[in-house]
C-alpha cells in the first residue's frame, strides 16, 4: 500500500474509533479501561496520521 493510500485510510480509522468512542461512553457497562483502550488507539492513529502528513509535506 502506498504511503498516500495509507494515509487516506487513517481519518476514516479516527473517526471510526471516535463513534466507537462515543458508544462505549453513552453505555454505563463500558469500563474505564476500555474507554482508555479506545483513546490509546484513536491518539496513535492520530500521531500516525500527523507523522505522515510530515513526510509528505517534507518530500
Amino acid at each position: 500500500m502506498s504511503l498516500q493510500a495509507h494515509l487516506s485510510e487513517l481519518p476514516a480509522k479516527h473517526k471510526a474509533l471516535e463513534a466507537e468512542l462515543a458508544e462505549a461512553m453513552a453505555h454505563p457497562a463500558s469500563s474505564d479501561s476500555e474507554i482508555a483502550e479506545i483513546k490509546r488507539r484513536k491518539l496513535k492513529i492520530k500521531d500516525e496520521i500527523t507523522k505522515l502528513e510530515s513526510h509528505t509535506h517534507a518530500a
